[in-house]
């Protein structure tokens, strides 16, 4: 049924004097080169995790892992290399660069919807879930509940809405996604083709999708009402359960991920829906066999490796898995399933987070992870 999907990768240059690393990661999912965000080469043993953000007092500008963060939820890499996040409490944007040196380019910290078409810095939010980079650099941030997806732009600094008018509500289909209204964006994601902004519509149980040329949305998944939808059936027809985060292969499937749902799905390109991971029943069981087989527990998030696996942040479970498309079968690639915040210096079995909701593999690299509620972001490579 399912093609194995390879993912466009953002390509730029690393200077001689970075360190750079290859990685096989286990033997489900696997990883490849990185620049040392933190700074400087510091040679790590096989299969170390490194804070690379947070648990510091210091308020930012700063170096980031001196810096306090507030409940970084999304995380990102744009073509410089550069880590990219957001705060759903701190309803800020921040920004690391390769010298590790963090810094907050937009939102002022406090809750609100203000600052379109002026300076990121004056600009407010509120909840923001995640981001996305589009291929022009540009930040696509889901304002999660202010119902609207903002852009922001790092030649200009400047903030604009792209989709929603920060009302409540279902409407809009067919029609400009500014004057649209959604419910809960709690994730954006650029399609691989770069023309298409996908949206998790969570209140009305619709994934939409947002043409970046034409500025129109219509809806490609969820019929807007709650339920389990049946395998093979179309997803525009189907209930969904409450998508949290979506993303799209190359060929133009979508992997949706539930999280009450416990579950990930895909929508394949004749439209049929069909649950690849998950029982429907939350739990954390399943490792090494099929994912239809397996137990998630509020999983939030999902990324690409670079082999074309899927990353799931298991978030309620407290580890980070991987889901194998060609052999069907799910592992856990990060945590011991307790909470703490034991572990970094260690190997990523030994890894204690806390309700971890980012998930992302840097183009050249290793895994990146926003440990929630632990306000720190980390980074597992060999």
């Amino acid at each position: 049924m399912l093609a194995h999907p390879r993912m466009i990768r953002p390509e730029f240059t690393l200077g001689s004097q970075n360190m750079m690393r290859i990685v096989v990661y286990g033997l489900v999912c696997s990883w490849g080169l990185i620049w040392n965000l933190t700074g400087g080469a510091a040679r790590l043993s096989a299969q170390t995790v490194e804070l690379v953000a947070g648990g510091g007092k210091l308020a930012p500008p700063g170096l980031a892992g001196q810096v306090q963060l507030d409940t970084p939820f999304g995380v990102d890499f744009d073509k410089a290399g550069q880590l990219w996040f957001v705060e759903l409490n701190g309803h800020r944007v921040g920004r690391i660069n390769r010298q590790g040196q963090l810094a907050i380019l937009a939102g002022t910290g406090v809750k609100g919807y203000s600052g379109d078409g002026g300076p990121g810095t004056a600009a407010t939010f509120n909840g923001m879930h995640n981001l996305s980079i589009g291929p022009q650099g540009e930040i696509y941030l889901s304002d999660t509940w202010n119902q609207v997806v903002r852009r922001f732009d790092p030649e200009t600094g400047v903030v604009t809405t792209v989709a929603g008018t920060g009302t409540k509500g279902f409407s809009g289909d067919g029609g400009p996604a500014t004057q649209a209204q959604f419910g809960g964006i709690y994730c954006v994601s650029i399609h691989p083709a770069g023309d298409r902004l996908l949206l998790v519509d969570l209140d009305h149980k619709r994934i939409r999708e947002v043409n970046l040329k034409s500025g129109i949305v219509r809806t490609v998944a969820g019929n807007g009402r709650g339920g389990i939808p049946a395998d093979g059936a179309l997803a525009t027809e189907s209930p969904l359960v409450d998508p949290r985060a979506v993303v799209a292969d190359l060929a133009g499937r979508l992997y949706v991920l539930e999280r009450g749902g416990h579950a990930l799905r895909v929508v394949e390109l004749d439209g049929k829906i069909h649950t690849l991971v998950g029982t429907g029943k939350k739990g954390y069981t399943g490792d090494g066999g099929p994912g239809h087989e397996a137990t998630l527990n509020g999983p939030k998030h999902l990324c690409w490796d670079r082999e074309g696996n899927l990353l799931i942040a298991d978030t309620d479970n407290h580890v980070i898995r991987c889901y194998h498309l060609t052999s069907q079968r799910i592992t856990t690639v990060a945590g011991t399933g307790r909470i703490g915040r034991g572990g970094v210096g260690g190997s990523p079995n030994q890894l204690e987070m806390n309700q971890p909701h980012g998930v992302f593999v840097h183009p050249q690299g290793d895994l990146y992870i926003a440990d929630s509620h632990n306000h720190r972001i980390l980074r597992i490579h060999k």
